[in-house]
């Protein structure tokens, strides 16, 4: 399996599809949620796939997708969300709902050419998009100490970040960085608390600034409110404290950051309404038999109507 969606069914019931709608998934991946929401669109339906990844593309060549006129495949980060759906003919204020699962593919993360964990030896690469950007291994080798102790403690929240960062610099100016063993190596010597937990912050914090997911994201949210049609409903499944920090202050306030939005008379303007007060998680079964749904939140808001 591609990968096993978490919280697939509650997502899905979250959009509150309509046969008619126009949808869009912004993380195509193995194509769980898009299948599912497909079984409830109609001829008059429109659902847009979005995934930056090649070897997702190749997941719409099953013939639920391939052979049902209201699946459309993007190749795009969802970065370019409104972009791409004006593209595509969709007008600003359309859309009945986006979803967005912004976690890592069990795909991803287990192909060792793919160089996202520390499991295999393989290339240091860590790109969604593997036709496009600078490695994983580019970080390490260009970036200063000061700019990997940062990127570090805030993506992975590392604990000894600039003693990781210092040897990081002294061991590239002996032997660049090449693959997931060199990085490994490093950590195994200088590591603190739990061996996998501390690799597991150190790949993450790389894999994010790759991706530059915190920018996507924020670009990302920005267009879904303008894409959503009043009555729509945004919603996200997050892994990452800082990711699920921004989706919570987006959705209370529309904004990243989480500031109010007050007009001249001190009344609060809020274009979301939150259909759930506060993050779903995975039930305790779910957790047993998918290890990786332990840290999801699922966040859902409706656009404001007035």
């Amino acid at each position: 399996m591609y990968h096993a969606p978490v919280l697939l069914q509650a997502s899905i019931d979250m959009l509150r599809i309509r046969p008619d709608g126009s949808y869009a998934d912004a993380t195509f991946g193995g194509g769980g949620h898009a299948r599912l929401i497909l079984e409830h669109l109609d001829e008059d339906g429109h659902l847009y796939a979005f995934d930056q990844d090649p070897d997702a593309q190749k997941n719409t060549e099953q013939a639920v997708f391939s052979q049902n006129p209201a699946f459309h495949f993007i190749p795009s980060n969802f970065r370019h969300l409104k972009r791409q759906l004006r593209s595509e003919g969709q007008r600003i204020g359309s859309m009945d709902g986006i979803l967005a699962d912004l976690g890592v593919s069990s795909y991803q993360l287990d192909t060792a050419e793919r160089g996202f964990s520390y499991r295999f030896d393989a290339e240091l690469d860590m790109r969604m998009n593997t036709l496009d950007g600078p490695r994983a291994s580019d970080v390490l080798n260009t970036y200063s100490a000061e700019a990997l102790q940062q990127l570090l403690s805030i993506y992975g929240e590392v604990r000894n970040a600039r003693t990781l960062a210092l040897a990081c610099v002294e061991r590239r100016n002996a032997q660049p960085f090449a693959t997931t063993g060199d990085l490994v190596e490093i950590c195994g010597k200088i590591f603190i608390g739990d061996r996998m937990r501390y690799l597991s912050q150190v790949f993450q914090a790389l894999r994010m600034e790759v991706n530059d997911e915190v920018g996507a994201l924020k670009d990302f949210l920005t267009d879904s409110l303008e894409m959503l049609a009043p009555g729509g409903r945004l919603v996200v499944l997050t892994y990452h404290s800082i990711e699920d920090r921004l989706v919570k202050n987006f959705m209370k306030t529309g904004n990243v950051e989480g500031v109010l939005d007050k007009d001249f008379y001190g009344n609060i303007t809020r274009p979301f309404e939150l259909v759930l007060k506060k993050a779903q998680e995975a039930s305790a079964e779910e957790t047993k038999a998918n290890p990786r749904a332990r840290s999801a939140k699922l966040r859902v808001a409706q656009k404001s109507e007035k």
